[in-house]
């Protein structure tokens, strides 16, 4: 009797213990459970919030444009800016979210995620495959809009909706799969992913968004040809200055803020790193205005306040592929010489090559999203900062890989964007018409294109 009682203890014992184990062991996998989806979900409202922010710099671009352009042309600006961000939004949805980041065999377009296929159950769930989407497609917005400032106050508005949709629904997607393809899908890698000398750095898109944009506006000006009365008989250039510097300080604040969204952001993820990356962003925009305005005090004896805006551009677009490998006191230096280079740029783009760029897009973002492209190769440091264990840019021991990497993908850049820009530009010149009349331009497009006024009751028209 005693031996049964105490076999039957044993096993009672073994029971419950066998059943804490299983329940501790079951606690042990929900709370792995729950950790993974308060990541999943971190990453998720990180994302978005950063998207919200770079769809927020449309409005920086719009007030930055208006300002540095006339006031009989207001009105045009905005509509295009607004214009950039509804079609491209339709476009990449639609076609070119899947030419970018589907996957593909040789590494040059994706093929399999037309209309959201492939999104929904990808990459981590429905989810993250949505929030995904909109901040690539802010991205592409902007790209498309940097364009609209260079091609200011003589375009068609039915030309620029053309080139517009072209430049969301192929140009961009097409450079973006090349350097970006595997950001969503494992098997959609770009062949500048997979470069022997290294993979091409470009953490944010100093050329991915903004030297592609950069080169489409200088084909697009070319093509156009100068504002009227932009150059003399003697070919030099004459100032046309924009009516509202206070609108265009108030585009670039607000271009700065949405930058801590399109750098930071681009880790997609909520880790301790994005503080890091907003401080290099911070340090690069901030010693860009300062250099580019003590450039602009020494060559034009002033402090000119619109090189220093641009200045602020420049170093922010400068740190924009470097921003995660570098160290704080190496985005100064970048920002420093992305100051200078603008200045120097918007001068000789307008004395020497007499392209007419109102608002300075392409030495900001062409010249300025070369350079930093560049500097990756020069200052990153990722042994310094903790991110691999050993540093890829040759100022820090690195070789030259890195270098020769980011010439290659910068190179193919400018051979992409500038060569089906020019294709683009002059096939709607040669059909549709790419530039408004004489009369229209003297007049001002917010009343010819637009049949209305930005300041009614205030504007005062001139033949300038």
């Amino acid at each position: 009797m005693i031996k049964r009682i105490v076999t039957l203890s044993i096993m009672t014992l073994v029971v419950l213990g066998s059943s804490a184990l299983f329940a501790e062991g079951s606690a042990d996998v929900v709370k792995k459970a729950d950790l993974n989806s308060v990541v999943t979900n971190l990453n998720v409202v990180w994302t978005l919030v950063a998207a919200i922010l770079v769809f927020w710099m449309q409005a920086g671009f719009a007030m930055v444009e208006t300002g540095f352009t006339r006031a009989k042309n207001a009105v045009n600006i905005i509509m295009k800016n607004l214009m950039d961000f509804t079609i491209g939004s339709l476009v990449f949805f639609m076609i070119g979210f899947g030419l970018m980041f589907g996957a593909s065999k040789a590494g040059l377009i994706g093929t399999d995620l037309f209309f959201m296929k492939g999104i929904i159950g990808t990459g981590g769930g429905s989810e993250w495959g949505y929030t995904f989407m909109i901040f690539q497609t802010v991205f592409a917005a902007t790209a498309a809009t940097i364009v609209s400032g260079a091609m200011a106050e003589r375009t068609k508005f039915s030309a620029y909706l053309v080139y517009s949709f072209f430049i969301t629904l192929f140009i961009y997607p097409v450079f973006g799969k090349w350097a970006w393809g595997s950001l969503f899908n494992s098997n959609g890698a770009g062949w500048l992913q997979n470069l022997s000398t290294g993979a091409f750095v470009d953490f944010a898109g100093s050329t991915v968004v903004h030297s592609v944009g950069g080169w489409l506006a200088l084909a697009g000006a070319i093509v156009l040809g100068p504002r009227l009365g932009k150059y003399g008989s003697d070919g030099e250039p004459k100032a046309i200055p924009g009516h509202n510097i206070v609108l265009a300080a108030l585009g670039v604040f607000i271009l700065w803020m949405g930058w801590f969204g399109f750098n930071p952001g681009s880790t997609t993820a909520g880790t301790g790193e994005i503080g890091r990356i907003a401080i290099t962003t911070n340090l690069a925009g901030a010693a860009g205005a300062l250099f580019a305005m003590m450039t602009a005090w020494v060559l034009f004896k002033k402090p000119d306040a619109s090189m220093a805006l641009n200045g602020v551009l420049a170093g922010l677009v400068a740190i924009t592929a470097p921003c995660y490998t570098v160290t704080p006191m190496g985005s100064i230096i970048i920002g420093s010489i992305a100051g200078i280079l603008v200045v120097f740029s918007v001068i000789f783009i307008d004395r020497f090559l007499k392209v007419d760029d109102p608002v300075g897009a392409i030495s900001v973002h062409g010249v300025c999203g070369l350079w930093g492209t560049l500097s990756a190769g020069l200052f990153n440091a990722e042994s310094v900062i903790g991110t691999a264990a050993k540093s890829t840019g040759l100022f820090y021991g690195g070789g030259i890989n890195q270098l020769i990497s980011q010439f290659i993908g910068a190179g193919a850049a400018f051979l992409w964007a500038f060569g089906i820009g020019l294709v683009l530009f002059i096939l709607i010149k040669k059909t549709i018409g790419l530039r408004v009349s004489k009369e229209e331009e003297l007049k001002g497009l917010d009343i010819e294109e637009h049949g209305m006024e930005a300041y009614s009751g205030f504007q005062i028209f001139t033949n300038q």
